[in-house]
């Protein structure tokens, strides 16, 4: 195997080809919960983007039986060491030749650790398993080309044992039991990141909230046993979240929203795409646990429909999330106003260190939760700068012009500033380019 192998991001090293991008995913998978085996067949249609004469694939943990290429490009061999799967092809590909590329693989999932980022991927509960996989761990699971901005449609077929409730990201198009077994066959048609990509496996019943019309479905995915009442005042309120967060952002960006509660307590929520996953501990109406539902709901706008090209320019997930939330507080008649929490952590990041770029905070920062509230702030800024009708009507633009897409810093000063008439670039450099913290926005 050659020793210099593509890195897509210098924030995760050793993952992602920009040589290519995948246009599909058609994953296969089949699950035994006792022993924790996957059994899995990906197959990838893949565009090269630049000549080469390799494809680069991610695979973490598990092992590779075979592996076949067909389409403009024939395979010479594949190797599989330290998580790389390396397709070297009979003759250089150049841009915009098309191939498919089926792989079958098997093992034992585990989340994957890295020092920066902590573990991520595929997980054993005590009954069941979930997948978490911000932002490396999406290749614990399924062979892919594992970069943000890499965003492909995805068809998702997973076959458990009989009894355990399978929940993907997009439409459930099939369920079927063959005996002791049963398959759930999800598709999501709109483009997605693959660490968005998630499996959550249990035993789950399905509650259905009645929602406002103009709302897309939204359901919470619990544990059977779990009362119906631990939902009041915490996953019940998703409805109205989600009215109000159509009226700031724009349309819901895909069909349906899911929340997922697993039997088990989890430290943090989960995102990915069109749906949510939460432990059980956060069935309580504090507002340390609402808040961060309303988080990972605003997540379907700002990070799953408009994705990080970079993982430098996290905060323009986590910030427009951060103040989502502060939004849904004044909203709902929660603990501050959204003003009230800016002055709060203002005030609380003033005795903070004062050595973090939000801008490009590296991969030690990222999940800093100074990212999180500066860049939620730096977004107080423009809205007191430019006032509240032309505020959302950037946030509803940003969504309606970048939804599929992956988007960088860069392009949204410009946007801001284009539909603003205002110097957005120079109003938020000290907010996004000095370490030092601002003044609280006049």
């Amino acid at each position: 195997m050659p020793n210099s192998l593509p890195t897509a991001d210098p924030y995760l090293p050793g993952h992602g080809d920009p040589a290519y991008r995948v246009h599909h995913y058609d994953l296969e998978i089949g699950y035994t919960v006792d022993g924790n085996r996957l059994d899995g067949t990906a197959v990838l249609d893949l565009e090269v983007l630049e000549p080469t004469r390799r494809i680069v694939l991610d695979l973490i943990g598990l092992s590779v039986g075979k592996v076949r290429l067909t389409g403009a490009a024939r395979l010479r061999r594949f190797d599989h060491r330290d998580g790389r799967l390396v397709l070297t092809l009979a003759a250089e590909a150049a841009p915009g030749d098309r191939m498919s590329a089926t792989v079958r693989y098997s093992g034992k999932p585990a989340p994957v650790i890295d020092r920066h980022h902590g573990d991520a991927g595929w997980e054993e509960l005590t009954d069941g398993s979930i997948v978490a996989a911000q932002p490396h761990g999406a290749p614990t699971w399924f062979p892919c080309n594992d970069r943000a901005g890499d965003k492909a449609t995805y068809a998702i077929a997973v076959t458990a044992p009989a009894g355990y409730h399978v929940v993907a990201n997009g439409e459930l198009a099939e369920h079927r039991r063959r005996g002791s077994a049963e398959t759930w066959s999800y598709v999501m048609d709109r483009p997605m990141s693959t660490y968005l990509a998630t499996v959550q496996i249990g035993r789950y019943r399905v509650r259905e909230h009645r929602a406002a019309p103009g709302t897309p479905p939204i359901r919470t995915v619990v544990p059977e046993a779990l009362p119906a009442g631990l939902l009041a005042g915490c996953f019940d309120q998703q409805p109205a979240m989600m009215e109000a967060f159509q009226r700031w952002f724009g349309p819901y960006p895909f069909t349906s929203y899911a929340a997922v509660v697993t039997d088990d307590d989890l430290e943090i929520p989960l995102e990915s795409q069109g749906l949510s996953t939460f432990g059980r501990n956060f069935c309580s109406t504090d507002w340390s646990q609402v808040r961060l539902i309303a988080h990972e709901l605003a997540h379907q706008w700002f990070g799953n429909a408009v994705t990080l090209a970079r993982q430098r320019d996290i905060w323009l997930h986590e910030g427009f999330a951060c103040y989502s939330e502060w939004l849904w507080s004044e909203e709902s008649g929660g603990p501050r106003s959204c003003d009230g929490w800016a002055r709060h952590h203002h005030a609380r990041l003033v005795e903070a260190r004062q050595d973090l770029l939000l801008a490009d905070p590296g991969p030690e920062l990222m999940f800093d939760d100074r990212v999180y509230k500066r860049g939620a702030l730096a977004l107080h800024a423009l809205r007191r700068s430019v006032g509240d009708d032309a505020f959302f009507a950037v946030l509803r633009g940003w969504v309606e012009r970048y939804a599929g897409g992956s988007v960088t810093t860069e392009d949204f000063l410009a946007f801001a500033g284009e539909s603003t008439g205002a110097d957005v670039a120079a109003l938020l450099d000290p907010w996004l380019n000095r370490t030092a913290l601002p003044p609280y926005p006049a």
